[in-house]
């Protein structure tokens, strides 16, 4: 086509406002960025500083948290740098970078989601065998064939797309690189050789849900056959924070890539990508928080300070 050329750059165009408007967009990104940042490094820290803690359950939340503050980097921190130097420029090796680490935590996150899923249903389900199939090595093995097992994907899934030619106009209506939005400066016949990819990302997806949702399905059969109201709870307890970060997940995510893509930008479209990149690493960690075992780890470290800053 006449108007095809070698992009070298993008225009990230999804806050592009005046410069004292992007200073204000600036200090609530940072607000953001820092809510997240901390909130994640503080369970990190009460996780690995608490002996009773040391449990897969919880060397799992670990890893979602590291994820968590590596999400929100990908997504936030070239956005903020962006907005103090008043551009909206992001080299093409640039996006490359953002699209493949994005795809690479999110998948990652998404499969010790399930992993976690599995260990619940070994922990309600089967608790004489948990410490034999839940061990140590194995947490380890199975949280990195989580992290290892997305590096291809995410591989295969960027190259194909960043391998085809762009239209002239190199726009794109959002605060950083954005799947739904790089497609529409694709090639007409883009779409089509990236269905491919899509559809095995939706199928990825579907599996992942289908086996939390079956976990849940047993360990919810096997914890109302409990007499106890206390054990009930109890077992509730351990699966509830959990679900609400599993659905809160896939509920912004899918919007997002299920949601028909407009032509013209919307706010929408950057309310719903908000949502979805930057909100769950800002509130998953409060709602690890709200575990009782979180929260008396948390007074316990408190109250050892406290004492050492007495004496």
């Amino acid at each position: 086509m006449s108007n095809q050329s070698t992009v070298t750059e993008f225009l990230l165009l999804g806050f592009s406002d005046p410069p004292e408007v992007q200073i204000f967009h600036f200090m609530v990104f940072l607000v953001i960025y820092l809510a997240a940042v901390v909130g994640n490094f503080l369970i990190i820290v009460v996780i690995a500083v608490s002996n009773h803690l040391h449990t897969p359950m919880y060397f799992f939340v670990m890893n979602l948290c590291i994820l968590d503050i590596s999400t929100i980097s990908v997504t936030l921190l070239k956005s903020m740098a962006n907005y103090l130097l008043n551009t909206t420029a992001i080299s093409y090796s640039g996006c490359v970078a953002q699209v493949f680490f994005f795809h690479v935590f999110g998948a990652a996150d998404l499969a010790l989601l399930t992993v976690m899923a599995y260990d619940r249903y070994i922990a309600i389900c089967k608790p004489l065998h948990y410490k034999t199939l839940m061990k140590g090595t194995t947490c380890i093995h199975m949280a990195a064939s989580a992290w290892l097992s997305c590096v291809p994907y995410s591989a295969l899934h960027t190259g194909n797309m960043f391998h085809l030619s762009f239209y002239k106009s190199s726009i794109i209506d959002q605060f950083f690189c954005e799947v739904p939005q790089l497609l529409k400066v694709f090639c007409s016949d883009s779409y089509f050789h990236d269905a491919g990819v899509l559809a095995f990302s939706f199928l990825l997806v579907t599996i992942c849900f289908a086996f939390i949702s079956m976990s849940y399905i047993q360990i919810f059969t096997v914890v109302l056959r409990i007499p106890a109201k206390e054990q009930r709870h109890k077992a509730f307890s351990t699966c509830i924070p959990h679900l609400i970060v599993v659905s809160l997940f896939v509920s912004t995510g899918s919007f997002t890539y299920l949601k028909p893509v407009s032509n013209c930008p919307s706010a929408l479209d950057l309310t719903v990508s908000l949502l979805y990149s930057v909100l769950p690493p800002v509130i998953n960690p409060i709602i690890y928080a709200m575990r009782n075992d979180i929260k008396a780890a948390m007074q316990k470290l408190t109250d050892h300070r406290l004492l050492c800053r007495n004496k």
